[in-house]
């Protein structure tokens, strides 16, 4: 999967570009600016956004190229996020330390996601939220009919309201819910397509 994200991010454009996600920016923007981290930051798009609204930011993913473009971006903004490249399970985080975590679009491999998604809750702190948007598995569907939706053609790798339930069990649900949804980002997220969105609080 690196070979392919580095080939996806290695263009002049940005894949998805240069705007936050919408449901992301909008949750963010009805909270206290602290500590955030973006798992699965791509190039850098989300990650710029928090760092505008005044958050300090960590980011990471398991492409080199995506951090290059994402530098390049926080630089042109005259911002700063610290964004490493490899796996949870190669970086070193504070338990009970971020205010936030957001989870855009990061199809985990099953393998990991629940260990993943568990990690995260320990890593938030007292109080502090999930953002989430993800493509359901009816999205499918969607990316059949219109392949510049974009999202994994492998259902395993989509979202069910079920299984958020259980693997983000033990934080307070804000909101839960699945929608369609319109994108416009970049040139692989465009049109209709099916999502899961989840806002947590993790107990204090």
């Amino acid at each position: 999967m690196k070979n392919f994200w580095d080939e996806r991010y290695s263009s002049a454009e940005f894949a998805y570009g240069e705007e936050p996600n919408e449901y992301f920016k909008a949750q963010l923007s009805k909270l206290e600016s602290g500590k955030i981290l973006l798992p699965g930051d791509g190039e850098g798009r989300n990650g710029v956004s928090a760092a505008k609204f005044g958050w300090e930011v960590e980011s990471f993913d398991i492409s080199s190229e995506g951090k290059k473009k994402a530098d390049a971006l926080a630089e042109k903004h005259g911002l700063t996020i610290n964004y490493q490249v490899g796996g949870l399970e190669d970086l070193s985080y504070k338990t009970n330390y971020f205010d936030a975590i957001a989870l855009i679009f990061t199809h985990f491999n099953p393998a990991i996601r629940a260990n993943y998604r568990k990690k995260f809750i320990e890593l938030l702190k007292p109080g502090g939220i999930i953002i989430f948007e993800s493509f359901s598995t009816k999205h499918l569907t969607y990316s059949a009919e219109n392949p510049k939706v974009g999202g994994p053609k492998d259902v395993s790798l989509l979202t069910t309201l079920k299984q958020v339930e259980e693997e983000f069990a033990g934080l307070d649900i804000i909101e839960l819910y699945q929608t369609e949804a319109i994108f416009n980002e970049g040139d692989f997220h465009v049109g209709k397509g099916d999502v899961v969105r989840f806002l947590g609080r993790k107990k204090a």
